[in-house]
């Protein structure tokens, strides 16, 4: 990597780390571990080695050696040998790829209920993270990492990569430059869950350690549809669609926001299914904030992002950036010594840079903030507010009101009722502190 793409990356990472209400959260920024040098070779440890797992390992890679790899699935970790050689040593149990000196960096794959633990381990064993989005199950998990983050110096880098493609930080800046004039609204539209169930209760799997993978949530009986990738569709594991696209747009809608939200209004039907899939089938809220701006998410379009100001809209999603502010730059391209968040060269013709670049952007700014010592794009604090306002559409669903929130307590205004729900009920052996 050229020097000054390394520069651009520190430089840009430490800007990100602020751009969200900066003045609100004085000191949230960790003391960061010692920088490493540039000519390490980081030893890689891999944790759920499904599909994304093994995505996110192959792009790591590029910048250091994958030395040990986990998964409760033996059929799994099997296939994932089989990607990466003989030579990594192979968990069950992700505490002991924990323990291995080996490991300098940990990539996290699990299933989201999982993140959190995963990551507050890591980060005590002196290991540096790269978790999948979203980086948690429940608001207070989110705040217990930011102050493990905080008390150990790691570095965290969360997989919501949009935040390293050429279009959506270049549709961001546009719209703090006020190219589509004063922000009244921003769309992400996620589509609907699917529905499904009641579905058998099977004998355990020889090959899956089916009390590992359950961890805090609880005990149930073995049902091949809350495994693997179906897990999405489950609150005791995941959020489906809210915070699954909402981690990546919604992120990147807040993002340009700047701003965190006042109050949530949401409505969806939530299945009554023994044994079925129980996140909300179809959705709908409105995220409200401060100088009148509004969030809408649900089946609303096009997938993607739309922004919508007094003076013109502009869309983005990853194939796309549009619109005519989009038109304008060729004319009147962003002063250059305004940049904030994008970087890159041909600010024109941002369709340039392709997603599979972005992924590996994304990937290379974590092992470059490991080596100088920096806040990655992707840092621990936006990621965790992005996902509360992911967290806070769900609750707003499942509790059956509008809410409202105060972003500095990070507690509901005058509902007790709603502030049982930032935490859940972790069974006994796999809590999360």
């Amino acid at each position: 990597m050229s020097t000054n793409r390394r520069t651009f990356f520190a430089q840009s990472a430490a800007l990100a780390a602020g751009l969200v209400a900066p003045n609100l959260y004085p000191g949230s920024l960790p003391a960061q571990a010692a920088p490493r040098s540039a000519n390490d070779r980081l030893g890689i440890g891999a944790i759920g080695m499904r599909y994304q797992g093994t995505v996110i390992t192959d792009k790591a890679r590029a910048y250091g050696d994958v030395v040990a790899i986990a998964d409760v699935d033996r059929h799994v970790l099997e296939q994932a040998r089989a990607s990466f050689g003989s030579t990594p040593r192979i968990f069950e149990d992700y505490r002991g790829l924990l323990d291995d000196k080996n490991v300098d960096v940990v990539l996290i794959g699990s299933p989201d209920h999982w993140h959190v633990k995963m990551a507050i381990d890591a980060c005590r064993a002196g290991k540096d993270v790269y978790v999948e989005k979203p980086i948690s199950l429940t608001i207070d998990e989110g705040k217990l990492l930011r102050r493990v983050a905080q008390e150990t110096g790691r570095v965290i880098q969360v997989g919501s990569w949009q935040r390293s493609d050429a279009r959506f930080r270049l549709a961001v800046e546009m719209v703090r430059a006020g190219r589509i004039g004063k922000l009244k609204k921003v769309v992400c539209a996620t589509g609907p869950n699917p529905s499904g169930g009641p579905f058998a209760e099977r004998p355990v799997p020889g090959h899956l350690n089916w009390d590992l993978w359950l961890g805090q949530a609880p005990r149930v009986p073995y049902v091949e549809e809350r495994c693997h990738y179906t897990f999405r569709w489950w609150y005791e594991y995941a959020g489906g669609k809210v915070t699954d696209w909402g981690a990546h747009d919604i992120d990147i809608a807040q993002w340009a926001i700047n701003a965190y939200p006042l109050e949530v209004e949401a409505r969806g039907t939530l299945p009554q299914i023994a044994n079925g899939y129980n996140v909300s089938t179809d959705f709908h809220a409105v995220v409200r904030y401060p100088g009148g701006v509004e969030l809408e998410v649900g089946e609303v379009g096009r997938a993607g992002v739309l922004f919508e100001g007094d003076n013109g809209r502009m869309f983005v999603n990853r194939g796309t950036l549009d619109g005519v502010p989009v038109d304008q730059l060729k004319d009147e391209p962003l002063p250059r010594d305004k940049f904030q968040l994008y970087g890159f060269d041909n600010l024109e013709r941002p369709e340039r840079v392709g997603k599979l670049d972005a992924i590996v952007n994304h990937m290379g700014n974590f092992f470059d903030c490991i080596r100088a010592g920096k806040t990655p794009i992707s840092d621990f604090e936006s990621q965790h507010r992005s996902a509360t306002t992911c967290h806070l559409i769900n609750l707003a669903i499942r509790i059956g009101r509008p809410l409202k929130w105060d972003a500095e307590k990070e507690a509901f205004v005058g509902d007790a009722e709603a502030n049982t729900w930032l935490s859940r009920e972790q069974r006994k052996g796999f809590e999360v502190v």
